[in-house]
Order: C-alpha cells, then structure tokens, then sequence
C-alpha cells in the first residue's frame, strides 16, 4: 500500500468525457527538471519469489539534475532524443522514458507522437536514479503537454511497473522506501545540506552487484554452518537458502526498528537538546546507529577506487559518506558550503569529478521541477 504526499497544482484536467486527443498540430515542449537521488542507508535482504530482494533504504532528492523537454505531434509511436549525444543512452524501448511515454499514452488515450529529449548532466549507472528520474519527468511533462493529469493511484502504478525506484520521484524529499524499493513512504524533510557529489568514470551493474550480493550471503551462511556442525552443534540442518531468508528478514526488521526511531527523534537516537544544530544532530544520529549502503561490501572490493573516494571524503570532513545506491557515485554531507566548496576544490586537483551542491527538500524539490520552460 502506498501513502505519499502529492500535490502538482500547476497541471491542469481537461474535462472528464475526453477519452483521447488527436494531434493535428506540434503541441509545445515542456521542459522539466530531472533530480537526482542519493540512498542514506541501503540494506538488502532477501531473495523474492519475483527476483528482486527486500530492501529498506531512505531516499533523499538533491539539486543536481537533467532536463527532459517533450512534445507531442502529428503520427504516433515516441521518440528518445539526447542533447549531449552520449553513447550509453539508450534511443529505443529499454529507455526507461520510451516506457513510461507509452504507458502514460495509453493510459489517457491519447494520440501523437511523443518525442523526448533528454540533456544529461547525471551520470549513467551512477547510482543517482538518473534513468528513474528521468521516466517520472517524462510522465510530468507529457501530461503537461497534453494538458491531462492522471489519477495519483494510476501514476504510482505506472512508476512502479517501469522501475523499483520510480515512484519515490513522485514524492521527492526523504522518502522511506520498502519492498523491492517501490513502496514508498513520505518522512520528516531533512533541512537542506551542503553535500559534495563525486561520480567516477566507472559505471556499476546494479543486477550484477545484487548477484555478487548473494554470493557473499550464501558464502557466510555456509561458513558459519560449517563452524556449527564442527563445533558439535545438535540443531536440526538448515539449508542455504532457508537460512539466508531467515537471516535477511530478521535484519531488515531490525534495521526498519533503528530507521524508525533515527527519524522520529527518539531520545535513545541522540535526539538535539534544546539550542542544539537539528541538522547536525540528524547527521550524527546517522553515524551512530551505523545506518550504511550494503553495497559497499561487494562493489568495493571490485573497485578499490571507489573505497579510496569514500575515505578522501571521510578525511576532508565529510560528517557522512557513503556509496548512493549500487554506485559508481559517492558523497559526503557537510557542515556548511564553505567546507564543501573547499574539499571540491583539493578533490578536483586529485584529477577527481566532484560537484558541491546540496539536499533538496519536498517542497523545492516541486518547486524547482515545475517548469523550466517551454
């Protein structure tokens, strides 16, 4: 079951009876912004019957972006453009935008062709959600166009049956997200903070990081279950498959209780006295309850540099540093914009791609989405 905060008041319905829209002329553009996404904590449990793993995470929108502008006009089918002519989008069907505009379409009825252009400014397979973000501005942009908004239940599905991560762009701010990451739950906005980005060359296989995932799970539930039947252990024999799902649910659960009690500000989390910095407290509580991105243990190892990023961060002040998502991209979450503008500057001189900028809250994150032009 989803529950999300959403309000657009700047799309605009048509009447009810029109069931679809012929286009005999070129409808304007609509440009929208694309916001990227960080992960502030990623567990992974689990194995599912559907092939994805249980997860709980909490999402975070910051300033950096793409821009999607989209059209409609006269034939049919949809269009993948990219301004900046990078290889590694896709222009067919796989693109997450390609999906989305056809499933908006059929969804209002509509009737055009859709063209989409994207302009990159986040990596790809960075671990920032680009793709996702990208197919849920598609959607707000092609109702604009066609001047039609669709049914928040039937948005919510849509961005889920195209992508696990969808659906938190149609929350924006922090975000709980549980089940494959699709379910997702609007949380207490974290105030804006300065945060330096910094996004390597390499690029990372999400699917082949969860497989690598599963390895390292089966390979310590067999050691420990050799250690037990060495050890004269009497209980009965459990499989590995068993004792990885049993083992991944406890964790998550567990790991839902210190989320939960981090968020509410419960005094055992080291919630602020009174005078005391919400934000920075918010950061240590972070750090305390050891909230981190599981896909460290398994992406690091196969990119060193990677690990190496996360310690440079780590020394030059970051107050927490962590991979986002499956990676390539890490950040870091600092004191103020002065600090982050310093440790840009001796991280690019490393030979290093890094940007300073910062968390984006729910009510920005619409703000600035809505609309960059036409």
């Amino acid at each position: 079951m989803y529950s999300i905060l959403y309000s657009v008041s700047s799309i605009f319905d048509l009447p009810n009876m029109m069931l679809q829209i012929a286009y005999n002329s070129p409808s304007m553009t609509v440009a929208v912004r694309s916001f990227a996404k960080i992960n502030l904590g990623l567990y992974i449990g689990a194995p599912r019957a559907d092939g994805f793993h249980d997860l709980r995470t909490v999402y975070q929108t910051i300033a950096l972006h793409d821009v999607i502008r989209v059209s409609v006009g006269r034939g049919s089918g949809v269009e993948i453009l990219c301004k900046n002519k990078d290889p590694r989008v896709p222009l067919d069907s796989s693109n997450t935008c390609y999906r989305m505009a056809e499933r908006v379409m059929d969804e209002l009825g509509a009737k055009g062709k859709v063209s989409v252009e994207i302009e990159k400014g986040l990596p790809v397979k960075g671990g920032l959600g680009a793709a996702s973000s990208n197919a849920v501005a598609t959607m707000v942009a092609l109702e604009r166009a066609l001047k039609r908004k669709l049914p928040a239940a039937a948005r919510l599905r849509i961005a889920s049956d195209v992508g696990s991560d969808l659906p938190m762009f149609l929350v924006g701010g922090t975000t709980l997200g549980v089940g494959r990451g699709e379910e997702v739950y609007p949380l207490a906005d974290l105030p804006s903070l300065p945060m330096i980005v910094v996004m390597p060359e390499v690029g990372v296989s999400t699917a082949q990081a969860f497989a690598d995932w599963d390895w390292l799970v089966q390979r310590e539930n067999a050691a420990e279950l050799r250690s037990a039947s060495t050890g004269g252990d009497a209980r009965r024999s459990i499989g590995n498959d068993e004792l990885t799902r049993l083992g991944a649910s406890d964790r998550l659960i567990e790991v839902g209780r210190v989320l939960s009690a981090w968020l509410s500000g419960l005094p055992n989390t080291g919630a602020p006295a009174k005078g005391g910095s919400r934000a920075g407290n918010l950061l240590l509580d972070l750090v305390r309850t050891g909230i981190e991105n599981d896909f460290e243990k398994v992406v690091f190892p196969l990119y060193p540099e990677l690990r190496d990023i996360k310690g440079a961060l780590e020394r030059a002040g970051s107050r927490y540093a962590s991979l986002s998502g499956s990676g390539s991209t890490l950040y870091g979450l600092f004191r103020s914009s002065a600090d982050a503008s310093k440790t840009v500057s001796r991280l690019r001189r490393q030979g290093l791609n890094a940007v300073a900028t910062s968390t984006l809250t729910r009510q920005k994150y619409w703000e600035k989405s809505l609309v960059v032009g036409r």
